[in-house]
């Protein structure tokens, strides 16, 4: 994956996102909102915001930042926003996840709804969203991660191929993603029905 590939994909992606996605991936969306709410009236950055689908659920008095990489997404997320149904949001900004360009120690909570299977480097993304978290703030990655199931994981590994044509790396191993993070997870739970995609929290230790 390259960032050229990336934002080819979610150009051809981005006003039909949520009407192909949307619903799939709302139980994780769920979950992270929902592990989020102790953070109630605090600074959170989403990464990879999108088309913003999350936004209308955020606690009211929380401060939102997104960032994406994608202006055809973030263009979508900004009629969201002039819409009126985004109360929590204070700013929607094009950047790179690898490169954040806020000062260290910015947010209470930092979180990454189905973005490190598409970034080209995941552990760079997670070094940014560790550098920006405040201490004793929260750390969440909602994301697929390579099945057990042998059928399944050989299925994920046929397509590795294809990943530039689909958008995201279909075989990330969950073992490998905590190693490249470098920290340990406080929690690793459920995000869907089957476990397909799951939650790796983390706290910003001091």
């Amino acid at each position: 994956m390259d960032l050229v590939s990336i934002r080819k994909s979610y150009r051809r992606y981005a006003r039909h996102y949520d009407v192909i996605f949307g619903r799939v991936f709302a139980p994780g969306r769920q979950l992270a909102l929902e592990t989020l709410a102790p953070v109630s009236g605090k600074r959170v950055l989403e990464v990879g915001v999108g088309t913003g689908i999350s936004l209308p659920f955020y606690k009211p008095d929380a401060e939102v930042v997104g960032i994406d990489v994608s202006r055809e997404m973030l263009d979508v997320a900004r009629q969201r926003l002039a819409d009126g149904d985004c109360g929590a949001v204070t700013g929607l900004v094009e950047m790179n996840a690898e490169q954040l360009a806020f000062a260290d120690d910015s947010f209470d909570a930092v979180v990454a709804m189905y973005v490190a299977s598409v970034v080209p480097n995941p552990e760079r993304l997670f070094s940014e969203m560790w550098r920006v978290c405040r201490p004793d703030g929260q750390i969440l990655v909602v994301n697929h991660f390579a099945s057990r199931q042998w059928i399944l994981r050989t299925l994920e590994r046929s397509l590795r191929p294809l990943s530039r044509a689909v958008g995201f790396r279909p075989d990330m191993e969950l073992d490998d993603f905590v190693a490249v993070a470098g920290r340990t997870p406080v929690a690793i739970e459920p995000a869907s029905l089957f476990g397909y995609w799951k939650q790796v929290q983390f706290t910003k230790s001091i």
